[in-house]
């Protein structure tokens, strides 16, 4: 886990107050339900009227919780108020009712717990260590446990200890488990935006596109009818050079302005073609050559005479999701990438093969995540296989693709074998 995920910030960091409120109206009614079955229904003894103030002070903060506390999320400070009210509420109840003894001890790392998921760092530890300590003086400081007589139930100090002990260790790892899930719930949540941030762009260009062509055709005849009429006027008072010279202008700027519009129709009716349909074939030439302009590797498209042409619309997820892939196979090869095109009946597949040092294996299975890393030394610690492979294998299995990923292709280093059903397609 990287110390960004580790180490979170104040920033955005807030928790649910309708959340928080409904987690403790169920503990608080939790406790009350509990002291009174072992009071009344099993009759065991203990300070109940002292336990129900205690449970009626935890009721009290969480009425002012829900009515007195005007904001939706709560802050980190805010909550940590709450939650550490919790704590130092449960811990008196448990001093009451057998403390570290008592089989409900475990319940204290919850508000520990809860803040590692939601809340920063910092007060993750500060409400850590401050359980620890109510733990450790649980142990030692508590009322017997309800019913039980002192000299006949003794329980060794060794015993204690190891309750204490194993609850500690919960605590560590469950608020670990926490941090590292709420992290990695951020980290793909901001790559779903970024996603949707992607298509949404070259949807806004392409929706430009069409507002210019239509634009272009509504204002051609309006213009072609100024060119008309200048003409006639023109021809009425040619006489007048002054008059003369000015409706010349008209006629060259009226002109002028239906070549800009006659440009951007033409440009429109390219751009939808490059939008639509192309072959896949000519697609993959287009990105390889891109490649090549900025690489001196080699990279080769083979098969390129397949007889099963196929045709694809030329999408940003397709195009996008392409040129990732093959891109980090120029990125880590040595010096040579094939790209192999294959289509039958039944497939259409892609395998981008490079000479580099393969994907290692301590990551092969979690190609797709949207943060990994690698321990291997063939890697680089930034080797970049995150966020933008995400992105691209998330945008081309919403294109109907399957994707495979193995350690060694046929040049020794990565495979990436993209395919589709032919049916995802126009043939041609």
């Amino acid at each position: 886990m990287d110390l960004a995920t580790l180490f979170r910030t104040k920033e955005n960091l807030n928790l649910d107050k309708n959340t928080l409120t409904i987690l403790r109206y169920i503990a608080i009614f939790g406790q009350f339900i509990a002291v009174n079955i072992v009071f009344y229904f099993l009759e065991l003894e203990f300070p109940i009227i002292k336990s129900y103030v205690v449970i009626f002070i935890g009721l009290l903060t969480n009425i002012y919780l829900q009515f007195r506390v005007k904001v939706n999320q709560l802050k980190d400070t805010y909550a940590s108020f709450f939650l550490l009210s919790d704590l130092i509420q449960l811990s008196l109840l448990l001093y009451l009712t057998g403390g570290i003894l008592n089989p409900f001890s475990f319940l204290l790392i919850i508000p520990a717990i809860v803040s590692s998921t939601f809340l920063s760092m910092g007060t993750t530890i500060i409400l850590g260590v401050i359980t620890s300590f109510m733990l450790f003086l649980l142990t030692h400081f508590y009322l017997q446990l309800p019913g039980m007589d002192p000299s006949k139930f003794i329980v060794p100090n060794f015993y204690k200890f190891g309750v204490l002990t194993s609850i500690l260790i919960g605590l560590i790892f469950l608020s670990y488990f926490g941090i590292r899930f709420s992290g990695e719930t951020k980290k793909r949540s901001e790559a779903l935006n970024k996603l949707q941030e992607v298509i949404a762009k070259e949807y806004e260009l392409e929706s430009l596109g069409g507002q210019a062509a239509a634009a272009a055709h509504s204002l051609g005849t309006p213009l072609a009818t100024i060119s008309v009429v200048a003409k006639e006027l023109k021809k009425e008072l040619g006489n007048d050079k002054e008059i003369s010279k000015d409706i010349d202008l008209l006629i060259s700027q009226t002109k002028r302005c239906s070549e800009i519009l006659k440009k951007i129709s033409k440009k429109q009716i390219e751009e939808d073609s490059f939008i639509n349909l192309i072959k896949l074939e000519d697609l993959l030439e287009e990105i390889i050559t891109s490649f090549k302009e900025t690489s001196s590797k080699k990279i080769d498209l083979l098969n390129k005479n397949d007889q099963n042409k196929i045709s694809i619309q030329r999408t940003p997820e397709i195009i996008y999701g392409l040129r990732n892939f093959i891109g980090n196979a120029v990125k880590f090869s040595k010096s040579k990438i094939e790209v192999n095109l294959k289509s039958d009946e039944k497939m259409i597949k892609i395998e981008i093969n490079d000479d580099g040092p393969g994907i290692p294996e301590d990551i092969i299975n979690k190609i797709g995540e949207p943060y990994i890393k690698s321990k291997s030394k063939e890697l680089s610690p930034n080797s970049g296989l995150g966020i933008g492979t995400f992105l691209g294998k998330t945008l081309l299995e919403r294109q109907g693709a399957n994707l495979q990923f193995k350690r060694n292709s046929k040049l020794g280093g990565a495979l990436v074998v993209i395919s589709w059903s032919p049916n995802s397609f126009t043939n041609v």
